[in-house]
């Protein structure tokens, strides 16, 4: 059965989609389709490729054909002999039954926020970017990889889970110093559509887990993500942000808030401003307050802020670096200064 991005093609398309699924299933290394142009045909790997995760054993292709012929021989490139697959192919679902029997029972968002939790606690963005990085053998049986293996990993994770979920895909930005295109999720929640962006998550930690990309609305998302390739289900509901519970709009509450993080001498309070534009003069305020009251416990104060999201990280320890960060939510975790206190 097509999935999400397959159910949009025409009838032809979908046959050579169809097809294409079921020889790569079988690890055929000459698979006869339909002839399509070349870009039609890429279209159709692509939509398959983001369909269907369990296939990350094959990463290119090449295809022949003869003149005047009605069909093309698709040539699978393989990442590992057959043998190899077979064996990758039962440790990727022992380690997909392992993760995900502990959810039987939840509810949608305990099983959402359970997925994305284990990208940040166990997997690290893959530098190298090799191969496998790309797939859910990176992320699942290495520990690495970049956003298009971890958006297929909490794809296939919420599949065997039955909770709806679409790899999206955006275009790069040259322009913007976006130089690649970027994964991440569509997930139904309790009937609802929501973003989630697991990578950009993982590169915003520091000392705690971050939700600044979980549970999105298209408003919200699309601040600072480019253009879908595809298009992807409708979000428009914003209940489900993840800080949502935590969003202040008074600096009373922040105030309030950060007392009670020292009182029970805790390291790190994360929440959401919502009083207005997280401008400057805001977060120079915020950073005082913080900095000030640390400083009767005898602490030290860090900020660091995701201004697209307006979500604020404020940071008690001994001896901080009282800098003000602002953070570049991306694959390789760059932040840069703001400002001095």
């Amino acid at each position: 059965m097509a999935g999400y991005y397959g159910k949009g093609l025409s009838k032809e398309r979908r046959t050579v989609y169809e097809l294409l699924r079921q020889g790569i299933d079988r690890v055929e290394t000459v698979i006869r389709v339909p002839k399509l142009p070349a870009e039609e045909l890429a279209d159709v790997y692509l939509r398959l490729k983001l369909d269907e995760p369990l296939l990350f054993f094959v990463t290119g292709y090449h295809y022949r054909f003869y003149p005047g012929a009605d069909h093309v021989e698709f040539l699978p490139e393989y990442l590992f002999d057959k043998g190899k697959i077979r064996e990758h192919r039962q440790a990727i679902h022992a380690r997909i039954q392992r993760l995900t029997r502990p959810l039987a029972g939840k509810n949608d968002r305990e099983k959402e926020e359970a997925i994305h939790d284990f990208i940040l606690q166990n997997v690290r963005y893959d530098k190298l970017k090799k191969s496998y990085s790309h797939e859910i053998i990176g992320p699942l049986t290495q520990g690495v990889g970049v956003c298009e293996g971890i958006a297929k990993t909490v794809k296939v994770l919420c599949d065997a889970v039955q909770l709806p979920c679409v790899v999206a895909l955006c275009h790069n930005c040259p322009e913007k110093g976006i130089r690649y295109r970027h994964a991440w999720n569509v997930v139904t929640v309790n009937g609802k559509n929501y973003h989630l962006d697991a990578t950009f998550d993982n590169s915003l930690q520091r000392g705690v887990a971050r939700y600044d990309y979980f549970n999105l609305d298209d408003a919200h998302i699309f601040r600072d993500h480019q253009p879908l390739v595809m298009e992807v289900p409708a979000c428009s509901d914003g209940d489900g942000f993840y800080y949502r519970t935590i969003s202040l709009t008074k600096m009373e509450q922040v105030e309030s808030r950060i007392r009670q993080t020292l009182r029970k001498k805790k390291e790190h309070f994360v929440f959401h401003w919502r009083g207005g534009g997280l401008n400057r003069s805001i977060l120079e305020e915020v950073a005082a307050l913080g900095k000030q009251l640390a400083a009767e416990k005898g602490k030290s104060l860090h900020c660091s802020v995701n201004v697209a999201q307006a979500v604020i990280q404020l940071d008690f320890g001994e001896k901080m670096d009282e800098a003000m960060t602002v953070q570049q939510p991306d694959e390789e975790q760059e932040t840069a200064p703001l400002l001095e206190q």
